[in-house]
């Protein structure tokens, strides 16, 4: 049995390399082994939440197919194949070990509706005290441009977040984050402890993604970054090494581990910021941008310079700078229709142009969160 851990509750982000074979195919053998470490940690007294890929490497195998499909429609399909074939293995592997495994396919949308947000909530909660294992992935099979989540890395941190996890791992097939000499073009060593992510932290990241995966290090540490945002540590590690699990939850020395802030921003300002999506755009001068990062202050309309999109009072917006570089995220107090009345106006110029004011700021800081 593993040692018992100070983590109540871990979400744990199985990477397509973690558990499958050269040619594409799920590892039986892998997928055995990840469940037996996560029966140990379990019965060391921590709950588990598993988010994973695998199902589109999973039916490009059953397909034959070698290269990741660049098409959507190609994506789905394999997913469509590939996700059955996933969980069957899933709950073959945790059923050895006396567990029960239950599905959950996620959208986009299914985290930023706020009723759907908080049924996904609920389930995984349930599960967990029926002693289930969740197991968490994408809906590809349905899930559009528009609204998939791009990569498992993220939705795990979403997860994470969501939850109130007390750590995420992300298993990798490599050992963590490495430093990158530019002159030699190659790794150096692999990173022990970050900090916080920084410019050069986040140039380290190498950019090539895998044959099958959609990440690649810099998704991870994007996903790195949303955890920490939040308060919840994050560890990125080699799925492949032995029994890396248990010793992660033992507070083994392995992989990078990412440090928490010390005050993690709100759930509500963290749904803004990562898990809400965005019904326009407000573009500002640079006082305002100034103003918003460094003075901390809201964001009022004499700022603004342009406005894109069809949101209403209430929605999530982002803000860009005049390079149309996105640095923050609010709720609006005003639509789009009345900000190009009013954009570039005092505050106490509002009423008589609209003849009214809901607010003296566009978006309260209560409200606004700098990405």
């Amino acid at each position: 049995m593993v040692k018992k851990t100070r983590f109540k509750r871990i979400v744990i982000k199985v990477g397509t390399s973690t558990i499958t074979s050269k040619d594409n195919r799920l590892d039986k053998k892998r997928m055995l082994n990840i469940a037996a470490q996560i029966a140990k940690i379990i019965n060391g007294g921590t709950e588990v939440i598993i988010v994973s890929s695998g199902a589109i490497g999973a039916g490009m195998g059953m397909l034959n197919i070698c290269a990741r499909p660049q098409s959507l429609p190609q994506l789905q399909a394999c997913a469509a194949i590939g996700q059955s074939t996933l969980m069957r293995m899933y709950e073959e592997a945790f059923k050895k070990r006396r567990l029960v495994a239950a599905q959950i396919l996620l959208t986009q949308d299914d985290l930023t509706d706020r009723k759907r947000y908080l049924n996904a909530k609920n389930t995984v909660f349930t599960l967990l005290d029926k002693k289930v294992i969740p197991v968490i992935n994408e809906n590809d099979t349905v899930s559009t441009e528009e609204i998939k989540f791009g990569d498992n890395d993220r939705l795990s941190s979403l997860v994470a977040n969501m939850v109130h996890a007390d750590l995420l791992v992300i298993l990798s097939d490599v050992d963590g984050l490495y430093e990158y000499d530019e002159k030699r073009k190659k790794r150096i060593r692999c990173i022990g402890i970050v900090e916080r992510i920084t410019r050069d932290v986040e140039d380290y990241a190498i950019r090539q993604k895998s044959k099958v995966g959609t990440g690649g290090m810099r998704s991870k540490l994007q996903a790195a970054k949303i955890a920490t945002s939040s308060g919840i540590p994050c560890i990125i590690a080699n799925g492949s090494k032995e029994n890396i699990l248990i010793k992660i939850a033992e507070g083994g020395t392995v992989g990078t581990l990412f440090l928490a802030k010390s005050q993690g921003i709100s759930a509500r300002k963290h749904w803004i910021a990562y898990t809400s999506r965005p019904q326009g755009t407000i573009k500002v001068d640079s006082g305002a941008k100034a103003a918003l990062i460094d003075g901390q202050k809201s964001l009022l309309s004499s700022g603004i310079t342009s406005e894109e999109g069809r949101f209403a009072i209430g929605d999530v917006v982002g803000i860009v700078d005049e390079s149309n570089n996105e640095f923050a995220r609010g709720l609006t107090n005003y639509s789009a229709l009345e900000l190009k009345k009013i954009r570039g106006l005092k505050t106490n110029e509002i009423q008589g142009v609209l003849g009214y004011k809901h607010y003296d700021e566009v978006v309260h800081r209560d409200n606004l969160v700098i990405l």
